[in-house]
C-alpha cells in the first residue's frame, strides 16, 4: 500500500479527473505512475540508440537481409 499526501486543490483536481474518466483515484494514479515509468524507459532506450548511432555502432539490415534468413 502507498500513501500520498496532497493539498486540497491537488486532491480535488485528481478526484475530478479520475471521476471524469470513470476511474477510481487508485486506478488513475497507478496508470499515471506506470505511464511515467514507461515513458522514461522509452526515452532511455532512444538515448542509448542515439549514442550508439553517433559512435557508429549501429548496423542496419535491408528487408531482403532480414527475410533472407527465414
Amino acid at each position: 500500500m502507498i500513501s500520498l499526501r496532497l493539498n486540497q486543490d491537488d486532491e480535488r483536481i485528481i478526484r475530478e479527473y479520475a471521476r471524469f474518466n470513470n476511474l477510481s483515484v487508485s486506478e488513475f494514479l497507478r496508470q499515471a505512475a506506470l505511464e511515467r515509468i514507461e515513458a522514461e524507459y522509452d526515452l532511455a532506450v532512444i538515448r542509448e540508440y542515439e549514442e550508439r548511432k553517433a559512435s557508429g555502432n549501429v548496423k542496419y539490415y535491408s528487408h531482403e537481409e532480414v527475410w533472407g534468413d527465414v
